[in-house]
Parts: C-alpha cells; structure tokens; sequence
C-alpha cells in the first residue's frame, strides 16, 4: 500500500492555491476567472511530476542509507544510485519538485522527504540487497501505475523509469551471484 507523504499534499494543495489565486481578478463586476484547461492540466502535471519525484527521490535516500550502512556494498550500489538520481532529475523538470543536489562526496543527492535515521537497513547486508530491490520494484510499481494519469511524453519517461527500476530490482539480486 502506498502512501502520500505530506509533501506531495502539500504541493498539490499549493497547487490548487496557485490555481485559484491565479483565478482572481482586479475587475470588480466580472468576478474570478476560472482556469482554462491548459492551466489545470498543467497543474495536475506539475502536481504528477513532483509526486514522481518524491517517489524516486526516497528511493535515492534508501540508497544512500544502505552505502552508509554497508560500506562494502557502495561500489556496487554506485551505478545504480547514479542511475535512479539521474530519474529524480528527469522526473522533476519541469515541474516543482527540486532536483538533486551534491552530497559530501559530489555525486547527486535528495531533497529528502525524511531523514536517514528513519530508513531501516537491516544488519545482514544480502537482507540490505533485498530490501533495496523490493523497494526498486514497489517505486517502479508506482511510476507504473501513475501512467494511467499521465501526459504522453511524461508516460513514456514514467515507462522508462519504471523499466530501470525493474532491472536494477534484478541487478541488486542476481547481480552478486555468479
């Protein structure tokens, strides 16, 4: 089950707020103007960009949580957290989400919704692995499911996106082995 963190409420409801501010009018008579469809529907794809964001941006976090947990673990998570930074990026131009910034070591990072200490890793790091993949797979669920809803060309990142996060859920796992 997927919940909406407090962010994502808060920038659609900010969004709704931009609406309807952008609506008002100085004229006295003609009362608020009501936003044409292309406003709306760039709001709801401002809105859909941020909560795609987010969504991929706890997935960097968890990233980062395991490398700091697993030191052993960073140069194999490197690509792929590389990788899923490079998506939060994409997914959020455009929109209002902001992108990520450098971290201590200068690759990409979050704006998190949360900080690490709320990420558990588990002690064992093979447990770590499958932990991160099946959060790859529930991120890439999720940008599955929000293309129902989505612009077309923002569908087809959202594709993509989901795409990677499917092989990275297989890389994390299998990528060990052999």
């Amino acid at each position: 089950m997927t919940t909406v963190g407090r962010r994502a409420l808060l920038t659609a409801g900010a969004a709704g707020a931009a609406i309807t501010l952008a609506g008002c009018t100085s004229g006295g008579d003609e009362g608020p103007r009501k936003p044409t469809a292309a406003e709306r529907a760039a709001a709801a794809e401002a809105a859909l960009r941020t909560r795609s964001a987010a969504t991929s941006r706890d997935l960097l976090l968890r990233y980062d949580s395991v490398a700091d947990a697993h030191p052993a673990l960073a140069a194999r998570l490197t690509p792929l957290r590389e990788a899923v930074a490079a998506q939060v990026k994409a997914l959020a131009e455009g929109g209002t989400a902001p992108a990520p910034g450098p971290t201590r070591s200068g690759s990409p990072s979050p704006a998190p919704s949360r900080s690490l200490a709320f990420v558990r890793v588990p002690a064992d790091p093979a447990a770590a692995l499958r932990s991160l993949a099946s959060a790859e797979r529930a991120t890439a669920d999720t940008h599955t499911a929000t293309l129902l809803t989505a612009p077309p060309e923002y569908a087809r990142l959202l594709a993509s996106v989901a795409a990677s996060g499917a092989a990275h859920a297989y890389l994390l796992i299998e990528g060990g082995r052999g």
